[in-house]
């Protein structure tokens, strides 16, 4: 392995270490969540309150500003000097900075609208209504304070620092579980806590980044908000970026919308959303924030065929992990929501609702990750256009699929809707990818490697379905304890003597410098 991949690999390792830390403590919130407010209607509202400023981030954050901003500032840093990029990442947060309030003042006049065009099937004056636009007021700021930090995080990874920004949402689970363990013991009220929670966990996420950055010696300062010819080159190349992350907004509304007509679906579709989002996130999120500013910089220096190496090295780690994990959730959906969220307020019948809805999210697993590894290709390129059109495409599909089971499986039909967009995308992206052959090549290696990782994954699933049934009469928690690492030992075991991956490489990539 050359140089390169090695420390794109490290910085998987550092990422998905980070993301890691942060899901198992979201899980724990999700518990305490599920133990405390169960799916009724205070879950409901905090779900749609945390929900709200969330999408718009997409629009802000992960969409129009990071996909545009990452590889403006790469090029910078790469073809001006660290002074030039530094004046163009403080252009762009005193554009975004005043963006964001505005839109939060609008937010805070607008919030019943709001609120009713995400959740429609509320009824008026319910508890959960009221509810839900008493903590979107206080949750609708996070948008400010998580969308800094992703500029902040843009900075950091473009160095090649990417420890900050990945510990970042650590801080919000760490506030969120400290905050709802002080209610319990101090008689607070749940759901206010954890709105208030929400607007701390931002601050704090911040903070974190902004110090990190100025540890660079490269610390920012606020300008007087100008569209300077960077700043437009950023809003015409944000435009497509906000369009796909609008679709993929449009989505997730459609889901919302058809689940809050049915009492307690919101809250069911958020656990399955929740445990998927696991393997996603260390995976997908990994791969998305490491892979970007390499292709970026990679693509500006011309260096075509280590871009190639980069995808093909990308792929064949979000797959190694991607298949056991996908094979998991599908093979033991039931064990592994009523090991996690089956207690106190969360009952056998929440349970088996949120696992049937696991299960649909876990088919379309490897086609959200595979969106993180073929997307960059054409962000580095500046190209947001592209991937505009073909999330307009997915978007159809989601709406039309949701649309047309709704009067057949009623609210699952959103999350059978979100697994065919997810492949849909998929394919539309290796479609348009064939005209960037130069980058998007699969090797020899990862053709050979992909079917094995595959066949691993497929008799680790035949194992711990046979543990799974002879473990029924144990309780959930204890069963699932035994069965992962017995599932993870199988596929390791199998995958190395199938040649799929040998353990070895990854830890060797790892250990060696920079």
């Amino acid at each position: 392995m050359t140089a390169r991949p090695i420390r794109i690999l490290r910085g998987f390792a550092t990422v998905g270490g980070w993301t890691m830390a942060s899901r198992i403590l979201g899980f724990v919130r999700d518990v305490m969540i599920a133990a405390l407010l169960g799916a009724g209607p205070v879950a409901e509202a905090f779900f749609v309150a945390f929900r709200l400023p969330n999408m718009f981030r997409r629009f802000f954050a992960e969409g129009a500003f990071n996909m545009s901003f990452v590889p403006l500032f790469s090029k910078r840093l790469e073809g001006e000097g660290e002074s030039a990029a530094k004046q163009f990442a403080e252009e762009a947060l005193s554009v975004l900075l005043t963006a964001l309030i505005l839109l939060t003042l609008l937010a805070q006049l607008a919030m019943p609208w709001f609120v009713w065009a995400l959740a429609s099937g509320f009824e008026a004056g319910s508890e959960r209504t009221e509810l839900a636009i008493a903590f979107s007021r206080v949750c609708f700021p996070y948008i400010i304070f998580i969308s800094l930090a992703a500029l902040f995080s843009g900075v950091l990874n473009a160095f090649g620092r990417f420890a900050a920004a990945a510990a970042a949402p650590v801080l919000l689970n760490v506030v969120l579980v400290g905050a709802m363990a002080l209610a319990t013991h101090l008689g607070w009220d749940a759901g206010w806590t954890l709105a208030w929670a929400v607007f701390i966990g931002g601050i704090c996420q911040v903070l974190l980044v902004m110090q990190a950055v100025r540890r660079l010696g490269i610390g920012l300062s606020l300008r007087l908000p100008r569209l300077t010819p960077g700043v437009r080159r950023l809003i015409a190349l944000g435009i497509p970026a906000a369009l796909t992350g609008g679709v993929m907004q449009i989505n997730l509304l459609v889901g919302t919308q058809i689940a809050s007509w049915t009492e307690g679906a919101i809250s069911w579709l958020w656990y399955a959303d929740r445990v998927y989002q696991l393997p996603l996130g260390l995976v997908g999120v990994a791969i998305g924030i490491v892979l970007l500013p390499d292709l970026s910089r990679r693509v500006q220096a011309g260096d075509l065929a280590g871009a190639a190496r980069s995808m093909n090295r990308s792929a064949e780690f979000a797959l190694a992990l991607t298949f056991p994990a996908t094979v998991a959730l599908v093979a033991i959906p039931g064990l592994i929501t009523s090991a996690l969220f089956e207690r106190g307020a969360f009952d056998a019948a929440d349970s088996a609702m949120t696992a049937t809805a696991l299960l649909i999210y876990a088919l379309g697993l490897p086609a959200f990750v595979l969106q993180r590894v073929l997307q960059p290709a054409f962000m580095a390129r500046e190209d947001m256009k592209t991937p505009l059109r073909y999330a307009v495409i997915s978007m159809v599909v989601n709406v039309a699929v949701a649309l047309m089971l709704l009067p057949v499986i009623g609210w699952l039909g959103t999350a059978v809707g979100t697994t065919l967009a997810g492949w849909a995308m998929v394919a539309l992206l290796w479609r348009g990818a064939r005209r960037l052959s130069d980058t998007i090549r699969p090797d020899d290696r990862l053709r050979h490697r992909t079917a094995r990782m595959l066949i691993a994954a497929l008799v680790m699933g035949g194992v711990i379905l046979v543990a799974d049934r002879m473990l029924a009469a144990s309780p959930s928690w204890l069963a699932l304890c035994l069965i992962v690492p017995l599932g993870g030992l199988c596929y390791t075991v199998c995958a190395s003597l199938l040649g799929a991956f040998q353990p070895g490489e990854l830890r060797s990539a790892f250990k060696r410098g920079n």
